[in-house]
């Protein structure tokens, strides 16, 4: 099997809505009640290998989904992720925005402070502005 989410009958009869270019299902390792995934229907690795008109589907039915897993699940807050290569997560080579519907008391992840939640653990000081300036020129002149 070339993709899961392509290619697997169990994904494709759990399809929740889709429209011209995405769809939606829900995953089967939810962090919460009513974890789905928006995927493309075409299969692509990574978010830059988007048409604009993908990127606009995509988000037109986590639009759509977000209303529902409000009234259905009583989400007050989401978190809405993609992971994009191995180091960074990515099990499945087809990109796909997680959407995990919140509300108070919620197990799993609830501390939102990024290192935490990007896996990067322990503390680190805040960095001073002359390293950030440094920072901005250096991404500043990779733009060029």
């Amino acid at each position: 099997m070339k993709c899961a989410f392509c290619e697997s009958k169990d994904i494709q009869s759990r399809v929740i809505v889709r429209n011209e270019l995405a769809f939606a299902f829900p995953t089967n390792i939810p962090i919460t009640p009513g974890h789905v995934l928006v995927c493309p229907k075409r299969c692509v690795a990574t978010f830059d290998e988007l048409t604009n008109e993908e990127i606009i589907s995509i988000m037109n039915l986590r639009k759509q989904l977000r209303e529902s897993l409000k009234k259905v699940f009583g989400a007050k807050g989401f978190n809405y992720a993609w992971n994009e290569g191995g180091v960074a997560g990515q099990a499945v080579r087809h990109i796909h925005l997680h959407i995990v519907p919140r509300k108070e008391g919620d197990s799993g992840i609830t501390d939102y402070e990024p290192r935490k939640f990007l896996y990067r653990p322990g503390s680190r000081e805040t960095s001073p502005d002359t390293e950030l300036n440094q920072v901005v020129a250096l991404i500043m002149a990779g733009l060029k």
